[in-house]
């Protein structure tokens, strides 16, 4: 649709300001009566956007109420480049390259247009707009009556005597903006809600634009971005921090929140029509959920683990899985730590006697962590800063994993957990939650620990045998427990817990609160929320659980071409084929694979029929296609 012309408004589309609004603050500081003018002066504004009253009407009455000078107008000139819409600011290029085919039509003032205009690339005759009249004091005094724009339904007029060839597009937030289309002057129109979004208005609109973005695309023109951020829906599970919203909400993307977790049923319900999905440690993301997903795109799991997602099949479907391995590792730690002083100290116990009243001073069963030997299953992330700190404290640790890892300070592998568990004072769990750690202590291993020791559970819940811990802890075998995470959880906090640990005595039961710390929580938001933008925006999968890892500068003067496939044979070569069939000249080629999948980022030069990229979707072993720039 190149051959058409844009015609935009100006307040609350190219810049995010009401233009009397903004005069309003400027003029009325310090008076007594600033608040009641201002209302009156955007309750007025209101209705004239609405359609309530007539434009004429509005623009003489909110100027009446205003003590307006020349060096108001100056002020708001002076600094209206800041005010520009978000999304026309990251679209410059396509006003510049397109100013010869855009018109500003405004009922506002050209004095305050005018640095707006020069910064787009938009010649002053194609900026149709009030003059502002002054007496001889620099009072303003109205505007020019005889331009059309100072009364209802001048718009249309004006742009008439244009005397434009091809269709018109008019974009807008207004009435007066809607009045072009109903009266034939317009061929298009386009409700502008980024910065307000009017009913009425929206209603007798051709489609609703959210952003230039969206105009763009609809419009079948280039712009910044190759689809529409915010048409692209992120929904995100469970109380995920504010601050992962803040950041994806910023970046343009629409997000929808849900504070508690879904179940497989009602989640696949939601699931049509949603580019990425965030979730915390109780949604199942099953292969029942990623088949009814027809959009999505990429998963972040806003925790450590992984084990709630099917990350072989969401890699099968060409989805990107993310996490945050180390953003709670701190408060994990901490709780560890406090977790083994209330226990060697029968903390727990003691207060609950405290509450019934039952004063217990006494030093029998009550132990120093000093010269103690700590136990850690897992020395990963949280396992060996874990280590860091009881060695500071005094204690002996010890660990065991099936993985080589760095023992830090004075820390000791072990070569089997049996012989871990034979020497602790105290065993800790820090292990993921694959399948083949379910029951990884049973009774059995249990039994092979020190009389009276102490067990804590941080990790997963299916970890543990809680029968047998039951049982253990029962008889006296076990000195005592504390376990954050359970085999069974309740779905929300309103749902009732219930577990044989319940009562026991020197047992610490948590609600799965050990990454839940303000900063924590902060932390993994943001974390999450940085990895997503990097994938969406850039193709970057680092950290991506499921995929291989590629990471990967912003697209710069090209177009960035990304394509997972299934890892079989011939699929780079047909790639490549493909590509020069096409005609395409390739600036940077990236490959990676895994024994599962393959992940080919290509940077091409711009200018292409985008026809030529239907070859690079049929190519044998494709999962997921897309391009960005």
């Amino acid at each position: 649709m190149a051959d058409a012309t844009y015609v935009f408004d100006f307040d609350s589309t190219l810049v995010r300001i009401e233009t009397l609004e903004a005069l309003a603050d400027i003029a009325l500081a310090g008076s007594p009566d600033a608040t009641e003018v201002r209302d009156e002066i955007a309750r007025l504004t209101d209705q004239a956007m609405a359609g309530e009253i007539a434009f004429g009407e509005a623009l003489r009455r909110r100027l009446a109420l205003l003590p307006l000078t020349r060096d108001h107008v100056r002020t708001l000139a002076d600094r209206i480049l800041d005010e520009g819409t978000p999304s026309v600011r990251r679209n410059l290029a396509f006003f510049r390259n397109h100013a010869d085919r855009i018109v500003i039509l405004s009922g506002g003032f050209r004095e305050i247009i005018a640095p707006i205009a020069e910064r787009l690339g938009i010649r002053p005759d194609r900026v149709l707009a009030n003059d502002l009249l002054y007496d001889a004091e620099g009072h303003v005094a109205g505007v020019d009556p005889a331009n059309p724009l100072a009364e209802a339904g001048g718009k249309p007029d004006v742009i008439r005597a244009l005397g434009l060839t091809g269709p018109v597009v008019m974009v807008g937030d207004g009435w007066t903006d809607a009045e072009v289309r109903q009266a034939g002057a317009a061929d298009r129109f386009y409700a502008f809600t980024e910065i307000v979004r009017r009913a009425p208005v929206v209603a007798a609109a051709d489609a609703e634009a959210a952003s230039i973005d969206e105009l763009l695309h609809a419009e079948g023109l280039a712009g910044r971005w190759s689809y529409p951020r915010s048409r692209m829906r992120i929904l995100l599970l469970e109380n995920v921090h504010p601050a992962a919203v803040h950041k994806l909400e910023e970046a343009s993307y629409t997000v929808e929140t849900v504070k508690g977790a879904l179940g497989e049923d009602e989640l696949i319900e939601r699931m049509k029509g949603v580019h990425v999905l965030g979730v915390r440690s109780k949604t199942q993301v099953s292969a029942r959920v990623l088949d009814a997903a027809d959009r999505l795109m990429a998963i972040a799991a806003f925790c450590i683990g992984t084990n709630q997602i099917d990350l072989a099949a969401a890699a099968d479907r060409g989805v990107a899985v993310f996490n945050a391995p180390y953003s709670n590792t701190r408060s994990v730690v901490e709780l560890a730590v406090g977790l083994t002083i209330a226990l060697m100290r029968d903390v727990s116990d003691k207060s609950a006697a405290m509450h019934r009243g039952e004063w217990n001073k006494s030093a029998i069963g009550s132990r120093e962590l000093r010269g103690k030997t700590l136990g850690i299953v897992g020395y990963g992330a949280i396992g060996s800063q874990l280590s860091v700190l009881a060695e500071a404290l005094g204690m002996r640790v010890i660990f065991h994993d099936l993985t080589e890892r760095l023992a830090l300070g004075n820390a000791r592998r072990m070569s089997s957990l049996d012989a871990l568990l034979t020497e602790s004072d105290v065993v800790t769990l820090h292990v993921d939650g694959r399948a083949e750690n379910t029951a990884l202590m049973d009774a059995g291993r249990l039994a092979r620990m020190k009389d009276g020791a102490l067990l804590l559970n941080l990790s997963r819940g299916h970890i543990v045998d809680i029968g047998a811990l039951a049982h253990a802890l029962g008889s006296g075998r076990i000195g005592g427990a504390a376990l954050d995470v359970f085999p069974d959880e309740p779905a929300t906090n309103a749902d009732p817990f219930d577990s044989p640990l319940r009562g026991l005595r020197n047992v610490i039961l948590t609600p799965h609160i050990g990454g839940s710390t303000e900063e924590a929580q902060e932390a993994i938001g943001e974390f999450a929320a940085d990895r997503l933008l990097a994938y969406l925006n850039r193709g970057d999968t680092t950290f991506c659980v499921n995929l291989p890892n590629v990471q990967l500068a912003e697209v710069s003067g090209a177009h960035r071409l990304l394509h997972i496939h299934r890892n079989q044979p011939g699929v780079l070569a047909d790639l490549n084929r493909a590509i020069a069939g096409a005609g395409l000249n390739i600036l940077g080629q990236h490959l990676k694979t895994d024994e599962r999948t393959g992940y080919v980022i290509i940077d091409v030069e711009s200018g292409y029929d985008p026809d030529a990229l239907r070859g690079l979707r049929s190519v044998a072993g494709t999962l997921r296609f897309r391009s960005l720039y």
